[in-house]
């Protein structure tokens, strides 16, 4: 499974894959400034899924500057 992505990240940053009281299953992905994506795991998804999601979240931080945040409700 190709995480391009990821794998330029862990590099110099960091991703964090588990279980945060009260969310659930949550992947998270920062670099040494910025958190890039939060998000949440949907009902059914596989770690794979999980995975590739947030590669390409990854990837709209790193190229346009969209950062997404699935846990924090929006204001």
């Amino acid at each position: 499974m190709p995480l391009p992505h990821i794998e330029e990240l862990i590099e110099f940053g960091e991703i964090m894959v588990g279980n945060k009281y009260p969310i659930g299953g949550v992947a998270i992905a920062s670099d040494e400034h910025n958190t890039l994506a939060m998000l949440v795991r949907r009902d059914g998804e596989t770690l794979a899924q999980l995975l590739t999601r947030l590669d390409q979240a990854i990837a709209k931080a790193l190229d346009e500057d969209i950062y997404t945040d699935e846990i924090n409700p929006s204001s």
